[in-house]
């Protein structure tokens, strides 16, 4: 089975509208989409003012003529109605509506994909969000266990008095007490 060159794929297409694998085998044959592009194009000129406006003239136009025109140039009868007339107009309608239809139809397609592309994107952003708050309370649990200010000033002081108290023990002993200095009571001593 062939696979489709890098140029053949379409990531902005639907799933369902993509060329097939073997639509690279034809270097000559027209898009898939072009169609689908043209009905597109269409239905927008369809929708714009500019085109009620013209069909407007056209109608307008088409029934002058055959009413104020010489009987031998009208192609139209005002007596039957404008026949010519609504024919025209059915068959323009009756190629407007599957048209505008396509075109609804690549729409609602292109939105699935959109809407697809925005829940993988929030999925995304969600699993993202989820390791950041995982991540931030590791790091509050890590900042509890390190060493704060208060403790090591604490510490500091617990240290100062039994040095200062081991310091006076010295010169006690240098006075000529032999019994060896004692840390302080409720703080562990520090070597």
């Amino acid at each position: 089975m062939a696979r489709a060159s890098r140029s053949d794929l379409r990531l902005d297409a639907p799933k369902g509208l993509r060329s097939t694998p073997l639509a690279g085998r034809y270097r000559g044959a027209p898009s898939s989409d072009r169609f689908g592009r043209f009905t597109e194009a269409i239905a927008r000129g369809m929708g714009t003012p500019w085109f009620l406006l013209g069909l407007t003239v056209f109608a307008l136009s088409w029934i002058a003529w055959n009413t104020l025109a010489p009987a031998e140039w009208r192609f139209d009868s005002i007596s039957l109605g404008f026949i010519a007339l609504t024919l025209v107009l059915s068959m323009q309608a009756s190629y407007a509506a599957p048209m505008i239809l396509l075109a609804q139809n690549r729409q609602d397609d292109r939105d699935r994909v959109q809407f697809e592309q925005d829940r993988q994107r929030a999925e995304r952003t969600l699993a993202d969000t989820e390791y950041l708050a995982r991540e931030v309370v590791a790091l509050r649990i890590a900042i509890k266990d390190l060493v704060s200010k208060d403790f090591i000033k604490s510490e500091l002081r617990a240290l100062t008095e039994t040095l200062e108290q081991r310091q006076n023990a010295n010169e006690t002993d240098a006075d000529g007490d032999d019994t060896p200095p004692r840390p302080p009571r409720g703080r562990r001593a520090l070597d």
